[in-house]
């Protein structure tokens, strides 16, 4: 009795493969990044994909949706409880603290990587995500979150998407502003709890500022008419945000205010921002972030100020324009076995002297030669019979057809002056 076929594997919900644009997409955008940051002099950080529970319940808030629902946690098999980093600041505020790192601060960090959360999968939001993030620590000045927000916009820029996009900026002021500027706005909803939405009635006792962040249409009018937090600004916290204006506008970044921006957990302190488009549908923000002065405090290490942002990549990929697929230069066409060993001997020769190179596997001459024009490349070396008898190797033109004979010995010099003249006549 045969057996029933078994159902192919299929990946988890929420998880992506990609090949071809997809894959060539997703490495422009972290390309670009990398150069960019370098530009900013922020060094490369490398944190693990796993951490201690306690690392994010500490850091997010253990009533908030990331701990409470959307953590991958398990059991390692010591028994301690472990879970899949859901975003990076959590894991490079524990690093900068287990490491001593205060020592070198100011530090400029950057780093990309798979994250995890489980939540309901929809366009740009996947269980499985990537995302870039930059970070400075142990630097409290405007010029600071000026400089981190500079990269975010240059970053954008280099993609070719910054005219899709808008910065949008708030404040949560010093310790002293958010405590009164919070209590104003938790009064003021509990004056019309009966009017809010379900789940701004659970925030209002939880954390009432998130209120403020409400998708919910019935809550607009009342977060429309909610006190706004320059009514409760120290003259620090004044300070601070005009600071920081002014370097945004000496540095040619455009913004827009946006006074119902908040982040929810008290360690933020000052600036909030998030890049925003409509080019994505509900989920607009393509990169955010703020200064958290109060989080490496929170998590047991010594007072320090940071700032930072994090992008998806997913969705920065899903905007920018169809970056050319990865192409060779060069195709090894070679004929016969005896044509194999000379063949693998250029190819060698060709990359180690930065030459992108590919040759075909099967096939006979006129197949061969089709997937050489398939390739993008702009030269084919052919290696029959002949040319292995006569030490030579035939370079043809793929656009134009000419073609010319050269040694084996003088082919890479060869081959490399006539890509750099464009041709064959050079």
């Amino acid at each position: 009795m045969s057996k029933a076929p078994q159902k192919p594997p299929q990946k988890p919900r929420g998880t992506q493969d990609m090949i071809g644009e997809a894959a060539a997409r997703f490495d422009h955008v972290i390309a670009t990044f990398n150069r960019v940051r370098q530009l900013y002099g922020f060094g490369r950080v490398e944190v693990p994909v796993f951490e201690s529970t306690a690392v994010f319940a500490r850091s997010l808030g253990e009533t908030t949706d990331v701990v409470s629902k959307e953590m991958y946690e398990f059991q390692d098999r010591g028994g301690d409880s472990m879970c899949l980093r859901p975003e990076f600041t959590a894991g490079i505020a524990r690093a900068f603290i287990e490491n001593g790192w205060q020592q070198f601060a100011p530090l400029k960090l950057a780093t990309w990587g798979p994250l995890f959360r489980y939540e309901r999968p929809q366009k740009g939001r996947f269980r499985q995500f990537h995302q870039l993030d930059a970070e400075i620590l142990g630097a409290a000045e405007p010029a600071a979150d000026v400089e981190v927000i500079a990269l975010g916009q240059q970053l954008l820029s280099e993609l070719g998407i910054a005219d899709q996009i808008v910065l949008t900026l708030n404040s949560m002021g010093d310790p002293e502003t958010r405590s009164a500027w919070s209590a104003a706005v938790a009064a003021y909803f509990a004056a019309h709890r009966g009017d809010l939405s379900e789940d701004s009635q659970r925030r209002l006792d939880a954390n009432p500022l998130r209120i403020l962040d409400s998708k919910d249409a019935g809550d607009a009018a009342l977060v429309a008419g909610a006190p706004q937090i320059d009514e409760y600004f120290t003259v620090e916290a004044g300070a601070f945000f005009e600071s920081l204006r002014k370097g945004l506008q000496a540095s040619g970044i455009a913004w827009q205010r946006n006074a119902r921006l908040v982040r929810g957990l008290d360690y933020y302190r000052h600036s909030v921002f998030e890049f925003i488009t409509e080019n994505l549908g509900a989920q607009g923000t393509v990169l955010g972030g703020g200064r958290y002065d109060g989080l490496i405090g929170h998590m047991g290490g010594p007072d320090t100020p940071a700032v930072g942002w994090a992008a998806g990549i997913e969705r920065l990929a899903m905007l920018v324009a169809e970056p050319a697929l990865p192409s060779v230069a060069v195709a090894v066409v070679g004929v016969g076995a005896e044509s194999e060993a000379p063949a693998l001997s250029l190819l060698n020769d060709l990359r180690r002297a930065g030459v992108a190179a590919e040759q075909g596997w099967r096939g006979n001459l006129k197949k061969k030669m089709e997937r050489a024009g398939k390739s993008g490349a702009r030269l084919a070396v052919l290696i029959g019979s002949d040319e292995v008898a006569a030490g030579t190797m035939t370079v043809r033109d793929l656009g134009s057809g000419e073609q010319v004979v050269v040694s084996q010995a003088e082919a890479v010099t060869a081959i490399c002056a006539r890509l750099a003249s464009g041709g064959l006549k050079g």
